[in-house]
Order: C-alpha cells, then structure tokens, then sequence
C-alpha cells in the first residue's frame, strides 16, 4: 500500500492546491492501474450548491479525461433512477456489482451500455466532505477477473486524498456558479477577483438594454400563480438565452423587469457591441414569436415585450447597507434605456434605439421621430428595430 500511501500525499499537497480537477482525477486514475488495479473507466462525480445545476463531474478512460454538468431535471429521468449514484446515496453504502449476464429487462441501461462496451465489474463508493456533503464515485472494469477484493480495498484507501483534492475545487466551482446565477458573468468575475466592497466600482462605457413583459400586470390579476410563473419562466428564457448568445450580461430581473449591458471595454468594440445588442432584441423578438406559437397552441395567451436600447457611461459595482449588498449598473444611460423602453407603449413599436445604437445599426432601424423622455431637457430622436423577418432572420442571426 505504499504506493497509495504516497497517492494519498500527493493528493492532499500538489493535487489540492492544482485547482485541476482532470489532472488530479487523471493521475488518482493512473496511480491506481500502475498499483495492479484493473481500471478502465472512472467517474468522480460532484454535487453543486446551484439552483439549476444539481453536479459536476470527471470522467476518466484511457483515451482521455472530460467535464461534465448534471441539471436538475436530469435526476428525474431513468439517467439516475437505478443507477449505481443512486443506489449508494440511498444505502449510504458501496456497490459491488457484475457486469456479466445481465438481464436487458431489469438492469439500469449504464450498466448495459459499459458491458457491451466491455466493462466486467462494477464498483460505486461514497466521497465524504468536511462540510458533510457526500459525493460519489464510480469504476469499471474490463478485466477478465474484475475488481478483487484487494483492489477495492486500494480504491477505499485512496478516496481518502482524492476527495482532499476534490473538495476545495467543488467548493469553488460551487461558490462561482452560485455567484454566475444570481449575477450574471461580468459581475460573477469582478466579485469573485475581489471587488466586493460596498461604494466599490467601475465607470465603463457600454449598451444597456432594458426589456418588459407588456400585460404583466393584467396577467397577475387575472392568471394563476402558475400560470404567471410559467409565463415569466418562458420570456426569461427567451431574453437571457439572446442576451447571453450575443455576448451580453444580463444584470437584473426586476419584476418582469429585465437589465441586460454589453460592455464596451475598447473604443474600437463600440460598434460591435452596439450592433450586438440590436442583434439580440431582433433574437428576442424570434423567440418570443416561437414561444407564443407553443403558448397558442397550448391554449395559453400570447405574450408582448418592450425593449429600450441605449448606450453611454454606466457605473457597475456594489451598493447597498453594510450588512447587505447589490451588485448593480448605474448611470444616466441606464435611466435612458429605461424610459424609452417606457415609450414602445405609446409610440407603439416593440424595440426602441436612441441615435447611438441605429446609427451602428443603419440597416436594422428606422426613425420614428423627436419624442418627449421624463429627465431629459430635449426631445431625442427614437428609432425602432424593423420586425424580423421571422423564417429569414433566424437562420441569419
């Protein structure tokens, strides 16, 4: 066991403090197979502390070593119901299981799949960390004896470095797509690289965008709760899923309220951010246009949007009490986009751009006149985004 022995430091040393979890995984793998385990494949897997994403893996063959992501939704399907992950978290105990002669009709189909992929044995454990998660892990052999009893044992013994190694790098990963859920990438990174002090920020130039479910009101009254939450449920998706293709942020959500910047870091990304923001309203229009047509054929009314598109300084940073913090985007611009995303009411155009954007976007606007916006001295000129050529653009965009 002296090989596991100095397995075991290496994990609670070099591989802790490598923040590489496919490294760390790939040499626990190979340090095992050079220790007389029959290994062919691995599966270190990791659960999230994420409202949407429910774990994280490394999967480990000989030809190569991956990442992957498990939502939610996915422990609902046959995907976990009776696989070995299952099994161990509701025994709280391994799985030592044959590959050999499975009944096609009763057995999990990962169990199917690595037996005609050639897998023998079958072993799943439990990884327990200091902060009382458990995480599992699973291996497969295409020996022809399979695991021997001495083999497992080695496996028990070396999870112990393992999840010494692991656990710091979930904790992380954990506490940044938290921090990416709720804030959104640009934010997620600045907070996350220190900036976390209350009054901290940065003045930027960039596109804000601002969008609104039209009738949100209206729907409250009259709709159900779960129908005004599927509702929202479905226009977020529209709009975050455009904002975040075109390589936006999407900032806030504020009611059926949507805050979404595209920085603009250098001089010469001006125009290329400003038409990306354009790009991304005529996206959202697309998807809402397919949403409503499920919603329709479901029996469910339509929904409407309004979008207002300006671009100018913003301050992006921290404000709040001490005890409590937001992480926002101010600025005159911010209030501007705001206002005349107010206007597609009134005017009766869905996107509204001031000058700035259409402009950088001739061809996707057309003006639509001087118009009155509340905190500015002078009437500005408005232009609206021309509706989508539904087929056409989706494929284009």
């Amino acid at each position: 066991m002296e090989a596991i022995n100095d397995l075991n430091h290496w994990m609670m040393t070099e591989g802790r403090c490598s923040g590489d979890p496919m490294k760390v995984v790939a040499h626990f793998c190979s340090t095992l197979i050079d220790s007389g385990v029959p290994l062919w494949r691995a599966n270190i897997s990791q659960r999230f502390a994420n409202p949407l994403l429910l774990a994280w893996g490394v999967i480990w063959t000989p030809d190569g070593t991956e990442i992957y992501d498990v939502s939610h939704a996915r422990m609902l399907t046959n995907d976990y119901i009776g696989s070995g992950f299952e099994y161990i978290f509701e025994n709280q105990r391994p799985l030592h299981k044959s590959l050999r002669n499975l009944d096609p009709e009763t057995e999990h189909l990962s169990y199917l799949e690595f037996a005609e992929a050639g897998g023998t044995d079958y072993y799943a454990t439990l990884l327990d960390y200091g902060d009382g998660s458990q995480h599992g892990c699973t291996f497969t052999s295409q020996s022809t004896d399979g695991f021997a009893p001495e083999h497992l044992e080695m496996i028990e013994a070396a999870k112990l470095g393992l999840a010494s190694a692991m656990e710091p790098m979930t904790m992380r990963k954990s506490s940044m797509s938290l921090l990416r859920t709720y804030l959104g990438d640009g934010p997620s990174n600045a907070v996350w690289n220190g900036t976390i002090q209350r009054g901290e920020r940065t003045t930027l130039e960039a596109v804000v965008m601002f969008s609104d479910l039209r009738g949100f009101t209206t729907l409250s009254d009259t709709a159900s709760e779960s129908e005004v939450f599927d509702a929202l449920d479905g226009y977020f998706d529209v709009v975050v899923q455009s904002v975040e293709e075109m390589g936006g942020d999407v900032l806030k959500f504020m009611g059926d309220g949507i805050l979404s910047i595209f920085p603009i870091q250098t001089a010469s990304e001006h125009l290329h951010q400003c038409r990306q923001a354009a790009l991304s309203a005529k996206k959202v229009l697309i998807g809402l246009a397919d949403l409503n047509d499920k919603r329709t054929k479901a029996n469910k009314k339509p929904l409407n949007i309004g979008i207002g598109i300006n671009v100018g300084q913003v301050s992006y940073g921290n404000i709040g009490s001490p005890g409590r913090l937001d992480f926002t985007v101010l600025g005159v611009a911010v209030n501007i986009a705001s206002r005349i995303e107010g206007l597609t009411k009134s005017i009766g155009h869905r996107v509204l751009a001031t000058s700035a954007i259409a402009e950088s976007n001739p061809e996707l606007f057309t003006a639509c006149g001087l118009h009155e916006v509340r905190g500015i001295a002078h009437p500005i000129a408005l232009f609206n985004l021309c509706e989508p050529d539904l087929e056409l653009d989706a494929k284009l965009i």
